[in-house]
């Protein structure tokens, strides 16, 4: 039973080493400079605007979650559009309903004003 394991363990093996080996050669072979500019905070390549203690409006989460929400809803139509004909008539009658009722929230979202950016 180990044999067939054998391959993945000398892979893992030699992964973790090479890994390993770049990293001490990095902490010995590379430049040890520090520049204030290096020690800075940036995001994205650009200074960092952000104080400490500034609180951000709730938009950015609100519409964070409803991507999420909305992106992970449509996940679950691929796999139905993969093997529509093996489902039949019945899984084209719930995707439509599926997408109907997403419809449906989104426009909802919308006219609520959640995805207005203030």
């Amino acid at each position: 039973m180990l044999r067939s394991y054998l391959p993945a363990i000398v892979f893992l093996i030699l992964g973790g080493a090479v890994g390993g080996a770049f990293t001490v050669l990095n902490s010995v072979i590379g430049p040890h400079r520090t520049t204030p500019h290096k020690q800075d905070p940036y995001e994205c390549g650009l200074p960092s605007e952000v104080k400490r203690g500034m609180r951000f409006g709730i938009s950015f989460y609100l519409i964070a979650m409803l991507f999420i929400l909305f992106d992970i809803e449509v996940v679950f139509l691929y796999p139905i559009a993969v093997e529509l004909r093996a489902y039949g008539s019945y899984a084209l009658a719930e995707t439509i309903v599926f997408i109907v009722l997403l419809l449906v929230a989104f426009a909802y979202v919308w006219r609520r004003g959640a995805l207005e950016w203030r």
